[in-house]
């Protein structure tokens, strides 16, 4: 049996999620700006933004946020250019609690949930050089589907932003 209890976070548990985030979040390739990271946070108490967890002895160890978007349009397929999509935000896992897969783990209970609320394409974006979040992705089935110049959020290696998409099946 596993040792982490994987659930919705609730709004109650937004502090604990950004000390979380700020703590196990930032390296080279993350782009964190505090006030567009606690507005994203605030959404889960306003129910834009939802969140799941994993839990262990009590404490929230890693976090996936998630909601619907309308901001990857250019990349919909054919007829669907203006429906809405679902977009991974922050996957964060404590450094203690790494490479056992509590990233994909929450990965996939997000898409789960997005599905659920009839998102057909879910997206998630991460600097074209962090292969960590880059096999976490793979493994919870999202295909790369753009890179591009990002100067203003990659500041080193590439300076470029991998786009991956999973696409529902109906």
């Amino acid at each position: 049996m596993s040792r982490y209890v994987t659930q919705a976070a609730a709004p109650e548990q937004i502090g604990e999620i950004l000390a979380l985030i700020r703590e196990h979040g930032p390296n080279p390739w993350n782009y964190l700006p505090e006030v567009e990271l606690a507005t994203h946070l605030a959404g889960i108490r306003r129910g834009r933004t939802q969140a799941v967890i994993a839990v262990a002895d009590g404490a929230i160890v890693a976090v996936v946020t998630f909601e619907p978007s309308d901001a990857f349009h250019r990349y919909q397929p054919a007829g669907r250019e203006i429906a809405w999509q679902g977009h991974v935000g922050e996957a964060v896992v404590h450094r203690a609690h790494r490479g056992q897969g509590l990233g994909s783990r929450l990965l996939t209970a997000a898409v789960a949930r997005m599905r659920a609320m009839g998102l057909r394409e879910i997206y998630i974006e991460r600097h074209e050089d962090n292969e960590g979040s880059a096999g976490m992705m793979r493994k919870a089935g999202f295909e790369v589907i753009d890179v591009y110049d990002d100067p203003r959020r990659r500041v080193v290696g590439s300076g470029r932003t991998s786009v991956s998409r999973l696409l529902a099946l109906d």
